[in-house]
């Protein structure tokens, strides 16, 4: 009991500074994406991605449930989904786009907290989004039922004031912060007890194969674990707290970063999309080749540069 408590002990003034931090961050961007919203920013910054969408195979109307997936989360971009009628060919195509993108400032922040380039993050998380749902539009069989892509007259609701509608956004902030503290110690407390008693080392065993065809270390299963349960946003917290100490170095960082960029939350947020008529198995697979194709690119990248410095190196020894 004394080892367990003062594993305990040992982690949380660290936890709760990073927590702080987080929650912080995060009542900023959803205060920030409230007022664009009440405001009516949001939509005409939508109004502008239309091109795009039909670019994809997706009516105009989706561009509003991207955004806002892209400034919130995946739960507000299912929030507008659901007003559109779509089919499941086009939920698949605006799911993996959200996916690959959604919450972008928080999770952006949180990655680049670790060290890794956050215009190099935003760029091939957009990015990637984008690419992928023109390729299922590519290859995805059409339905044969029309698309109509219109908000459904019975959820259309008048705008509320703004102090009612400021109301709802104080309760709701406040539910998501007390959620992601809670879930913060208790992951960091999970973390911290897993590592003291040889735990990771036994999953970085299990997982390793899979992360080795993923390009990643074996040093990273427990944080891809993580990852692909929770989330970057909630996850985030374990993420800093192994660079703070050290265990992972800025290259195996980057490659993880670069992997669950656009493959995190493999759960929760994949049913979500499912239960709104997404196809869940395109939806992760496309990731994951993605992810794939981007990690070792990324590997590759490097050999290349080192190459060149080393090249440089013996240029001017000559």
């Amino acid at each position: 009991m004394k080892r367990f408590k003062a594993a305990i002990l040992a982690v949380l003034p660290s936890t709760a500074q990073t927590c702080w931090w987080m929650v912080r961050l995060t009542v900023l961007v959803s205060l920030a994406v409230f007022l664009l919203g009440h405001f009516q920013i949001l939509p005409f910054i939508s109004g502008a991605l239309e091109p795009v969408f039909a670019w994809v195979g997706l009516p105009g109307e989706a561009s509003l449930a991207y955004v806002s997936g892209y400034f919130v989360n995946v739960y507000s971009a299912i929030a507008v989904a659901v007003t559109l009628d779509m089919d499941p060919r086009a939920m698949t195509i605006l799911g993996v786009m959200v996916l690959c993108s959604h919450n972008m400032f928080v999770e952006t922040a949180i990655q680049r907290k670790t060290g890794s380039s956050w215009g190099r993050l935003v760029l091939v998380r957009t990015l990637s989004g984008i690419f992928l749902a023109w390729l299922l539009h590519q290859v995805l069989p059409l339905s044969s039922d029309p698309m109509i892509g219109v908000v459904s007259p019975q959820v259309v609701q008048e705008q509320s004031s703004f102090g009612a509608a400021l109301g709802e956004w104080l309760q709701s902030v406040a539910y998501l912060s007390i959620k992601m503290s809670v879930l913060i110690f208790a992951l960091n407390i999970l973390q911290k007890l897993l590592a003291e008693y040889g735990v990771t080392r036994w999953l970085s065993g299990v997982f390793a194969p899979l992360l080795r065809m993923f390009g990643l270390p074996s040093s990273c299963s427990f944080l891809w674990i993580v990852a692909n349960t929770l989330g970057l946003a909630y996850g985030g917290a374990a993420m800093l707290d192994e660079v703070r100490q050290g265990k992972l170095t800025q290259q195996e960082i980057d490659l993880l970063n670069m992997h669950i960029g656009i493959s995190h939350s493999n759960l929760e947020d994949l049913i979500l999309f499912v239960s709104i008529g997404a196809v869940g198995w395109v939806l992760l697979m496309v990731r994951w080749g993605m992810s794939i194709i981007l990690v070792w690119g990324y590997r590759l990248e490097r050999l290349i540069r080192n190459k060149c410095l080393s090249l440089r190196v013996d240029k001017l020894q000559e």
